[in-house]
């Protein structure tokens, strides 16, 4: 089990290493992680919604995401309610007070059941901590740490983030603040991030390991430009802070600049993931944007999921996006809208039975660029889709656009009137077919519900030229074919965790021989 001295210290991408490593040796190994607390979210192939972070490890270890990897999943609406995920289907929405005294307890029964149904089939499970272990306040009713690593009866290695500085004090009163049984599943610490010469470090490791009794199992060197995606708020805080705005080279009047992204930074944005592709492209400029001043920059700009659609539209009232986008669009822009963000785009966005509200029923004016109406509902709709754009944008060129994959997770049903577009013909799983989305007259303002469809690497290299074309750029130079470069990233990562870490050790605490299978056959 990966337990962590804080929230973003590395635990998930550790364990999607170490599951990496473990496939390449040939072992039938999962991930597994009893709660998880993410506006990020990924729809296995079965139809049910799970941490993103989860489904990444299983990509990881080279197996189907399944619900049984995180049985429960907690989205924030509020910083005090959240909407409760039980095995991949929406079971309440609760505060965070009356969920971790009360509700929280009558669930641990149905996690610690997906866990041994996970454990039936696999070899070596993964476990990973959430925040860390030493929540004094939160231990009598904890299930994902502690008494989960208790109940697995799972070695634990615990990291700390150098990093962030304070990793010795943070490994150490993590230890400290445990209790004398829980010591005893410690069987190791890492130290992740880190930068510099390891020489200086070892003075300090050496001191740490004898006041804690416990070996380093390793130090992580800082591993730059990873390109694999992590979950935590702490993550968004980092796309948030990073290429802003635009710099000079791009408001350049050449015609093979990077195109102008504006991504608008709504308060409750959700399943932020969806831009990591096309932040990657060589040929793009991306910025978060939260203010609407910078609107008028953008080449094209994309209203993301939220996780609360009307408070996120009264925010963009607010905050004068409303009218920075409708000139936008007035003006030709590019603009797109996910999930949420396509609901936005539309006329009205209705919640008639308060499903982000508390049981109030409310009613908001959207943007008005899309002829679409939702209905919020208490259904949550996720399921995994492909499917290709209609055969032509309407007043625009014919985008030659190649088919796509991603996900659908969102509640309500969005009606298109008469005078929109639908904007691709989709099928489910099970092959039902249906259209999806909305395009305006123009074809310049167009909505979806699927995400990840920007991780298609033959899809989002053709949105990137269309929409170059139509801001009057020339075709990108260089594209970038993410997809296909993911398992080298996964390999890379666990290549960079081999070299850091006492694998022998950590083998010999799973009692798992310290070696690849002889045949190189699956166990």
């Amino acid at each position: 089990m990966i337990l962590g001295t804080g929230s973003h210290v590395g635990k998930s991408i550790i364990t999607a290493g170490l599951g990496r490593i473990f496939a390449n040796e040939g072992y039938r190994v999962a991930p597994f992680k009893a709660q998880n607390m993410s506006l990020n979210s990924a729809v296995t192939p079965d139809g049910l919604e799970i941490g993103r972070a989860q489904a990444l490890q299983a990509e990881a270890c080279r197996v189907p995401a399944s619900v049984e990897m995180n049985p429960i999943l907690i989205k924030p609406r509020t910083d005090t309610s959240s909407q409760i995920v039980v095995l991949g289907r929406m079971w309440r929405q609760t505060t965070a007070a009356d969920y971790h005294t009360t509700q929280v307890e009558d669930l641990f029964p149905q996690v610690w059941a997906a866990y041994l149904r996970l454990a039936s089939q696999y070899e070596i499970i993964i476990l990973e901590g959430a925040g860390s272990p030493a929540e004094i306040n939160l231990r009598d009713h904890d299930i994902v740490n502690m008494r989960m690593a208790l109940a697995a009866q799972a070695s634990c290695l615990l990291v700390g983030d150098i990093d962030r500085g304070g990793v010795f004090a943070s490994l150490l009163g993590t230890m400290e603040l445990l209790e004398p049984p829980e010591r005893k599943v410690i069987r190791g610490f890492i130290i992740n991030k880190f930068r510099g010469d390891v020489g200086l470090l070892q003075p300090g490791v050496k001191m740490i390991e004898d006041r804690m009794g416990i070996p380093c199992v390793g130090v992580v060197p800082y591993l730059h430009h990873m390109g694999l995606e992590e979950e935590d708020g702490v993550a968004v805080e980092d796309r948030l802070a990073t290429r802003r705005l635009w710099c000079a080279a791009d408001k350049s009047l050449s015609s093979d600049r990077r195109l102008r992204i504006g991504v608008i930074a709504v308060p409750h944005m959700s399943n932020f993931t969806d831009f990591d592709s096309l932040a990657a492209e060589p040929s793009v400029s991306l910025a978060y944007l939260d203010t609407a001043t910078d609107v008028q920059d953008a080449d094209v700009i994309i209203l993301p999921g939220s996780k609360q659609t009307l408070d996120d539209l009264a925010w963009l009232e607010q905050n004068s996006f409303v009218a920075a986008l409708q000139q936008f669009s007035a003006r030709n822009g590019m603009l797109m809208g996910i999930c949420g963000g396509y609901q936005m785009l539309g006329t009205v966005v209705e919640d008639p039975d308060g499903v982000e509200n508390d049981s109030i029923p409310t009613k908001r004016n959207g943007m008005q660029l899309l002829q679409v109406h939702t209905i919020l509902q208490p259904a949550k709709t996720t399921r995994p889709v492909s499917g290709r754009i209609c055969d032509e944008l309407p007043g625009l060129q014919q985008w030659p656009s190649a088919a796509f994959q991603g996900y659908e997770i969102h509640m309500g049903t969005t009606h298109r009137l008469p005078r929109a577009h639908p904007f691709a013909n989709i099928a489910d799983a099970r092959g039902i077919m249906s259209l999806d989305g909305a395009m305006s007259p123009n074809g310049r303002i167009f909505g979806t519900y699927v995400h990840g469809i920007f991780d298609n690497d033959s899809w989002r290299h053709s949105f990137l030229n269309m929409i170059r074309s139509a801001v009057g750029l020339e075709p990108a130079r260089e594209l970038l074919n993410v997809t296909s470069e993911r398992n080298a990233r996964l390999d890379r990562l666990a290549s960079h965790l081999s070299n850091a870490l006492d694998l022998k050790l950590i083998h010999s605490w799973i009692g798992q021989p310290n070696h690849a299978v002889a045949s190189g056959s699956l166990r």
